[in-house]
């Protein structure tokens, strides 16, 4: 098992799946969990204390902007690094997120090679 944890969130099971076997094929060491929603991930960061956050914007139940914000506010788990990952690429967007408690912005559809550099930036 890796010392690192990566907490991938996502509403879509076919965004979790492509960044998941990336990271397998990346053969990044690091283990991997998923989240649905931002109640998931509020819950899955406060359980793991993961070395980064993945965060989709825009999803039911709880959107990514809400869990970022809660999440940032609780000493807990403000100092986890949350990388927004997500389809919100209008001006303004990416200040939003990053106002919002986001560390990084990458937009969707995410240009492979800025993900694989996000992703060893953080995790090694």
């Amino acid at each position: 098992m890796s010392e690192h944890t990566l907490l991938v969130v996502d509403d879509e099971l076919a965004n979790l799946e492509l960044i998941l076997m990336l990271v397998d094929e990346l053969k990044i060491p690091v283990k991997c969990v998923t989240a649905r929603n931002g109640v998931e991930a509020i819950a899955a960061t406060r359980e793991l204390s993961p070395t980064l956050v993945l965060m989709d914007l825009m999803m039911p139940v709880l959107d990514g902007w809400e869990a970022t914000r809660r999440l940032k506010a609780d000493p807990a788990t403000a100092a986890i690094p949350i990388v927004a990952v997500t389809a919100q690429a209008m001006v303004g967007d990416r200040e939003r997120a990053l106002a919002a408690g986001c560390d990084d912005y990458l937009t969707k559809p995410f240009e492979l090679s800025a993900l694989v550099a996000k992703l060893r930036e953080r995790l090694g």
